[in-house]
């Protein structure tokens, strides 16, 4: 019995394809969606820890107001302003629209400069309210 497989190429794959700005953000789009998990638990012990009294409450919002605390929270703001943009970006395509070369590379970088400035907004308005 011989293997059919033998003698055919393997099938491409990452290490030979250059990336491409809407390949990078279909990939940053995946990676966001499994950061807002992570995130939402962070925001659901937020809200347990209000539950449980305003020691623990006061502990956690310590925690938040640290610097490795607020990274995580600008982290979680700009995943969560990235996969929405990114979102916008597939719905667009499911409906058949923006699949053109250029105009779709166009719209992946702007996905990444729009969800940094909703990010930079955000804390902006975040810190001038405080």
């Amino acid at each position: 019995m011989t293997n059919v497989t033998k003698g055919r190429p393997l099938s491409p794959h990452l290490q030979i394809y250059k990336p491409i700005p809407t390949m990078v953000m279909s990939i940053v789009h995946r990676i966001t969606g499994g950061a807002l998990y992570f995130g939402t638990v962070l925001v659901a012990w937020w809200l347990i820890a209000a539950a449980m009294g305003e020691e623990y409450f006061n502990w956690v919002s310590w925690f938040f107001g640290t610097w490795i605390g607020t990274l995580i929270l600008v982290g979680y703001t700009w995943a969560l302003f990235h996969h929405m943009v990114g979102g916008i970006r597939h719905f667009a395509w499911d409906t058949g629209h923006g699949y053109e070369k250029h105009f779709a590379t166009k719209v992946a970088k702007a996905s990444l400069v729009v969800s940094l400035g909703l990010t930079v907004l955000v804390w902006a308005i975040g810190l001038l309210v405080r």
